[in-house]
């Protein structure tokens, strides 16, 4: 069974890989969108509730980046 700290894990390496792909950050916005529309798929797939959860989590997201824009961090 995978934990969260796997997950953790799997996600830092897949950041350090991208920006060794791409040093410049501005191009890694393919890379997020590819991540949103895998996590769609899943979300679709795995539940037809889970379409509205997952555009919470857009609408979530949203918010997180312009509370990071505001204040420069992102708790």
């Amino acid at each position: 069974m995978i934990s969260e700290d796997d997950v953790r894990d799997v996600l830092k390496q897949a950041a350090e890989d991208v920006s060794q792909v791409q040093s410049n950050p501005r191009a890694w916005l393919s890379w997020l969108v590819y991540l949103l529309v895998q996590l769609e798929g899943k979300a679709n797939n795995e539940n037809p509730a889970s379409k509205v959860s997952y555009s919470e989590l857009l609408t979530a997201l949203q918010d997180a980046i312009r509370n990071r824009l505001r204040t420069g961090g992102w708790n």
